[in-house]
């Protein structure tokens, strides 16, 4: 599924939460900035537009992984013009069997990715694993806003006018049905900041963004 919209993703991605999605970003890389990471892992990184922002923190290497070829294949061309790719190194790699050795990385970052997993705790217990003592995780993703009318307004959005303008920008039938429907499996707020507990993470925050739309969590090891 990822393959076949990469081409529209990053536009998709900008055009559907009104660029709002780039602030986000902006504000996870602030969280992470009090922990000065020389040596991060972006899990799904997608077309790299995360890894990018996270250059703003003078780390010495990003490393990105991410299951779609196409989707790296476009992050790689973003990168290159940027002149970023003696920083920045994109490869395949599933979130659930990390191929890096313990205790590799500063920080461990995911955007909008952990929905995807298909065993949660199994891609969670990755991160951290390849996570250094004292290092910080940052898991941007979706949730949903606390507020009654503004949560219905939100759940009108996403069950209809994401899947539609979805559908026909990107030409596949299912992928943007799929996102309202991941959201909703997801364990947002207050029970995902308990199964990040329960692996064993410390100081485990929630930072709440555009009136709930969307959360980043934040654990050390």
């Amino acid at each position: 599924m990822f393959d076949d919209i990469a081409k529209r993703y990053d536009f998709l991605n900008h055009f559907l939460s009104l660029g709002i999605d780039r602030s986000w970003r902006k504000t996870l890389v602030r969280l992470a900035k009090q922990k000065k990471p020389k040596t991060i892992l972006d899990v799904a990184t997608g077309t790299g537009d995360l890894a990018i922002a996270l250059t703003r923190l003078n780390p010495e290497k990003i490393i990105g992984i991410d299951i779609s070829q196409k989707m790296l294949e476009i992050g790689k061309a973003k990168i290159e013009k940027r002149g970023l790719q003696n920083l920045i190194f994109l490869k395949p790699g599933d979130a659930e069997r990390i191929p890096f050795s313990d205790t590799s990385f500063d920080a461990v970052t995911v955007a909008f990715g952990v929905r995807n997993y298909e065993n949660l705790q199994l891609g969670l217990s990755e991160m951290k694993r390849v996570l250094r003592p004292g290092g910080i995780m940052l898991i941007l993703e979706f949730s949903y806003p606390s507020s009654v009318l503004f949560k219905l307004l939100y759940r009108f959005y996403s069950r209809f006018i994401i899947p539609v303008f979805g559908r026909i920008i990107s030409s596949h039938p299912e992928a943007y049905q799929y996102l309202p429907d991941s959201v909703s499996r997801f364990p947002s707020g207050n029970d995902f900041l308990a199964f990040l507990d329960t692996l064993g993470l410390r100081n485990s925050r929630q930072t709440i963004l555009t009136m709930g739309i969307a959360s980043i969590y934040s654990a050390e090891k």
